[in-house]
């Protein structure tokens, strides 16, 4: 693995380079509906054009000297991290793939070592460690943190941002830092960590000073912290050795050895090592950093009009007040109402108070102990060949709305329980059926008989577009056999028509 990955060229850098790693795991419960498992908040465009990911990839321009990024995320969401990096315009060194969510410890432990495996023997590259759920304001101001971060991470030292507090703010977790030292410049040694306060400990904590929120950005050599790692949780960094020793190249993926990895601990990096290390150091932050973890901290981002409400999509608002109102799919009019949350999907509508926004998660667990999807998926289900909607459904049939990128293909398949109706509405169809290949034009239409081993395929420069019409005893997802796929997917995952 390592000399696979191992650059070019015979000289020895005197700088260590310094490797951006993307942090693309988390689940963002608290911004359901529109945050869901199998599509999660970093890859969900919440403020402006881009998505969360492709805003924290194009935020490495403003920093000197960054590397191309290591990305970590679930190997579910694989196909959506490595479209939205593209279409962003950043190539990634790669794209490690988590097999089970085990927390930002074992993540970055796994970059950490994917990071060594791709340098120089005996170099070791600063890591400069970015969840992909924040918001920075000033790229210039963050730039110059990081690379007096950086400085200090030469030093051996295990750096933090800790971010300025504008305000009394009981949602996040605080750092105190110690005095400064001769040698230290702009950045403290840490005196402590303290978990996410009350409001009125909050605070007496801003106004006496000296502390800063914990961002969960990080600056560190690879090796010491993997050393670091060693001594206060030995059992993550042996699990994730293990894991990252035996991984396997997937197409532009590194696919973490499941087994090992599911053996690893679940914790965070704070708690295995940054609360624990005496070799923990803040550098201040003051860029206009935001953590964008709940429908009120996103209303607090956006702008909005004179009466305090944001109002994204098809909203219209008549007397009412500091109320955010999301149209995703719909008009959606709010009358007379002050403080709500209003969030508007195909497939779920939230309403709740502004001041309840935490309490999203509550919903989120219900529906799983339901057995309920609407935690899971949204109707709109993105694919790496283009997407489906599942527009209507009900006993015995299914209608689909799917769309294939240009020269993509969907895998060689087939049905046990089910055929299917494929009506194109735009584009050309190439389309495969027990061995024979045919075009299928706009406004023409084919029969998929239940077993019959199928492919659908776009030929095209455009959009291919069909209505499919699936009838059976069972319309699950997983009523899928592959033969032959370009995406390396098995029998069963990403689900039928896929």
């Amino acid at each position: 693995m390592t000399s696979a990955r191992a650059p070019e060229g015979n000289g020895r850098s005197t700088t260590p380079p310094l490797v951006p790693v993307i942090l693309a795991g988390g689940a963002g419960e608290r911004l359901w509906p529109l945050s869901r498992a199998h599509h999660p908040k970093p890859f969900i465009a919440l403020l402006g054009d881009d998505t969360l990911l492709q805003a924290t990839a194009r935020r490495l321009a403003f920093v000197e000297d960054a590397q191309p990024p290591i990305v970590v995320c679930n190997e579910a969401h694989r196909f959506t991290a490595a479209e939205q990096l593209r279409a962003g315009g950043v190539s990634p060194a790669a794209i490690v793939l988590e097999p089970v969510a085990r927390g930002t410890a074992p993540a970055i432990a796994a970059a950490a070592l994917e990071a060594l495996a791709r340098c120089e023997a005996g170099a070791d590259p600063v890591l400069l460690v970015l969840p992909s759920d924040h918001v920075v304001r000033d790229g210039a101001r963050f730039a110059a943190a990081v690379r007096l971060a950086s400085s200090e991470a030469h030093r051996g030292r295990l750096v933090t941002f800790g971010v300025v507090p504008t305000r009394v703010e009981a949602g996040y977790g605080y750092i105190f830092a110690g005095e400064r030292t001769d040698e230290s410049g702009g950045a403290r040694p840490v005196a402590r960590f303290r978990e996410k306060p009350n409001a009125e400990t909050a605070a007496a904590w801003v106004a006496a000073g000296g502390c800063y929120w914990n961002s969960g950005m990080f600056v560190f050599g690879a090796r010491s912290f993997l050393h670091e790692l060693e001594t206060h949780a030995p059992s993550i960094r042996t699990a994730v050795e293990e894991a990252h020793t035996s991984a396997t190249p997937d197409l532009e993926f590194l696919r973490l050895n499941a087994q090992a990895f599911g053996r690893s601990p679940a914790d965070s990096v704070d708690c295995a090592v940054m609360e624990s290390t005496a070799n923990a150091w803040v550098v201040p932050l003051d860029a206009g950093w935001r953590d964008v973890g709940s429908w009120a901290s996103l209303a607090a981002l956006a702008p909005g009009d004179e009466a305090g409400n944001v109002l994204r999509g098809d909203a219209v608002a008549h007397r009412t007040r500091d109320t955010l109102v999301h149209a995703g799919s719909r008009l959606v009019a709010a009358v007379g109402v002050k403080g709500l949350l209003v969030v508007d999907t195909p497939d779920a509508v939230l309403v709740a108070d502004r001041n309840a926004d935490q309490e999203v998660r509550a919903v989120v667990r219900r529906l799983e102990r339901d057995g309920r999807d609407e935690h899971r998926t949204h109707r709109r289900v993105a694919r790496p060949w283009g997407s489906y909607d599942t527009v209507h459904e009900r006993d015995g049939f299914k209608v689909k709305h799917i769309t294939v990128r240009p020269g993509r293909r969907l895998s060689l398949q087939s049905h046990r329980r089910r055929a299917e109706h494929w009506i194109v509405v735009r584009g050309a169809a190439r389309v495969t059926r027990d061995g024979e290949t045919f075009l299928v034009r706009e406004n023409e239409s084919t029969f998929i008989p239940r077993g019959a081993a199928h492919r659908l395929e776009n030929p095209g420069e455009g959009p291919l577009e069909l209505v499919e019409v699936q009838a059976g005893d069972y319309l699950g997802e997983d009523d899928i056999v592959r033969f032959d796929d370009d995406y390396g997917r098995i029998t069963g995952e990403g689900g039928a028509g896929a």
